[in-house]
């Protein structure tokens, strides 16, 4: 879950690099792409003697991680990386208060959404709404793929499913890649930096996380999350030089404790069902 939260979220500092040159649009259309070769080349999955449902599956998961990519890039564009995703942790925490039975676990959500508040505070009021908007909604979409990639885990061998998901992902992203950078899609320096926001944010994350799913819970899994936020931050002040206040310290230092909390009650969570 550590690995996958590091590499999602220093490659979507990466990709806020390319927006100048693609824009969002085409920058996630570049990264599903990349991202969906390198796992179909590895896994090569088999889509003739699957079943109808199994299909189905690949295919939804693949639409949610479409939209879920598009507007959460379209988000970052408009308002700071560290607060698209922490009002996007929305979808994450709603999975984790709707599957929680345990009173200690609404303890740590509580410290996640304190440390929440705490980072998104401070010239918040200056926000593009449309962009609070496409992040709220990449959250809810960002709460789907949970569910769905636990599902997905349990339906295919590795992460053969993830590769056809992606597949999907990639087709229904490429018309508005197009739309957006045309020809610049193409360019040597697009290619290359595009292709390593793919391996960085969707190719080794998604991996690691349908792996995770097989292992823990997916309240657990939406509760351990709360990392994102602080990992967020920390991206955006090495990659793009953003500084980080006490306030943003404190949050960050709070969300910590709501993983490591959730991490201590994981051993004892059982498998998602």
């Amino acid at each position: 879950m550590v690995g996958a939260i590091a590499s999602v979220q220093f490659g979507a500092s990466l990709a806020a690099t390319l927006f100048e040159r693609l824009g969002p649009g085409g920058t996630t259309s570049l990264r599903l792409a990349s991202a969906a070769i390198v796992l179909l080349v590895v896994w090569r999955p088999r889509v003739r003697g699957r079943g109808r449902d199994e299909l189905l599956l690949a295919i939804v998961f693949g639409l949610d991680l479409a939209a879920m990519n598009l507007c959460f890039y379209e988000a970052v564009a408009r308002i700071p990386l560290g607060i698209a995703v922490a009002v996007e942790f929305v979808g994450p925490l709603a999975v984790a208060v709707m599957g929680s039975r345990r009173r200690l676990d609404a303890l740590w959500v509580a410290l996640a959404v304190i440390g929440i508040l705490a980072l998104t505070r401070g010239g918040a009021h200056a926000l593009n709404g449309t962009g609070v908007l496409l992040a709220a909604l990449a959250g809810g979409l960002w709460g789907c793929y949970i569910l769905l990639n636990a599902r997905l885990g349990r339906a295919f061998e590795g992460s053969t499913g993830l590769a056809l998901a992606l597949g999907v992902a990639a087709l229904v992203a490429l018309p508005v890649g197009v739309a957006s950078a045309g020809v610049r899609l193409l360019e040597p320096e697009s290619l290359a930096l595009g292709s390593a926001v793919g391996i960085l944010s969707s190719a080794i994350p998604y991996s690691f996380e349908l792996e995770a799913l097989r292992r823990i819970a997916a309240p657990v899994f939406g509760v351990l999350m709360s990392l994102e936020p602080a990992m967020a931050a920390l991206a955006g002040f090495v990659v793009l030089g953003q500084t980080l206040g006490v306030r943003a310290l404190a949050g960050i230092a709070l969300v910590i404790a709501a993983s490591v909390g959730a991490s201590r009650a994981a051993a004892e969570a059982p498998l998602a069902l």
